[in-house]
């Protein structure tokens, strides 16, 4: 059994207009909701054995927000192709990963990241801004995964619970 982390970056900053979608920091709000997100995995034991996450200012600035909650010491990876990636990005990724690793967390974007919860857990659930899924991945070895794996949602948490 594998654990599937999927977090949206926190809520990002509209104040620029001139900067591109990639530049654009966390807002108030996100930097508080990103800490949070960093406890709230902590406590309910979700601690990754590696961390990707988008290029995306937005998505590292919560990454290693969360990474610092976790007390995560490994390098966390980022990755140009989670930029607003579609699901089946995710998946290619998450079919390349060593055996060996047995939890992964991925901050990225939506719509993507609402489509890859949707596909590996059959249910329709919102992933607000600094949102967190946490998914049972029945499979022993992360190249088998496929939409057709009945994944099970084991914690759902959203920042204004």
């Amino acid at each position: 059994m594998k654990t599937l982390i999927l977090a949206r970056h926190a809520k990002s900053s509209w104040k620029d207009i001139d900067l591109p979608d990639r530049e654009r920091p966390l807002n108030k709000r996100g930097e508080k909701d990103a800490p949070l997100l960093g406890k709230n995995l902590r406590e309910q034991g979700l601690i990754p054995h590696v961390i990707y996450s988008s290029t995306a200012l937005r998505c590292a600035q919560t990454a290693e927000i969360v990474a610092e909650k976790l007390n995560y010491q490994n390098e966390i990876l980022y990755l140009d192709s989670l930029y607003l990636a579609e699901p089946h990005t995710y998946l290619e990724l998450l079919r390349s990963l060593s055996d060996e690793i047995e939890s992964v967390l991925i901050i990225g974007h939506n719509p993507g990241l609402e489509g890859l919860l949707q596909i590996l857990s059959q249910r329709v659930e919102s992933l607000p801004t600094a949102a967190v899924a946490a998914l049972s991945v029945p499979v022993r070895s992360w190249s088998t995964l496929s939409p057709q794996i009945d994944c099970q949602i084991q914690y759902l948490w959203r920042p204004k619970h």
